[in-house]
């Protein structure tokens, strides 16, 4: 029997300059999205002490996101999760290869090394 790749739900945003956020739409999509989708160099994002959704920015090879579109996909982070109707709400992100799940916790639950702080209104992207 083959064993099938469980693929995440998520939400997909595309950002000016060509990259993409991804944020999962269950703890188990986090999970995947976190751990096994995201590259070790694209950025992890996750609104600070809250539940909410895990985003994952992608980039094109070789490309370097700036403040402008770190702040876009925090605020999708800030977005999806229970900050939504907040006004400016601290956002963490890091590395996703800075990412870990320790063993036994429940989906959605990671642990975070290197975390950099943005505060951000909660939006989508307009498009």
């Amino acid at each position: 029997m083959k064993h099938r790749e469980v693929q995440p739900d998520f939400w997909k945003y595309d950002l000016p300059g060509g990259f993409e956020a991804l944020a999962g739409k269950t703890d188990t999509d986090n999970d995947l999205l976190s751990l096994r989708v995201a590259a070790p160099g694209d950025l992890w994002f996750h609104v600070r002490g809250l539940p909410g959704s895990h985003v994952i920015l992608r980039h094109p090879e070789g490309e370097k996101p700036d403040n402008t579109t770190i702040k876009n996909a925090a605020a999708i982070a800030a977005w999806h999760s229970k900050a939504r109707n907040a006004g400016t709400v601290p956002v963490c992100y890091t590395e996703a290869k800075h990412v870990g799940k320790p063993r036994g916790t429940k989906p959605g639950s990671v642990t975070i090394r290197r975390e950099k702080i943005v505060k951000v209104r909660p939006a989508q992207p307009e498009n």
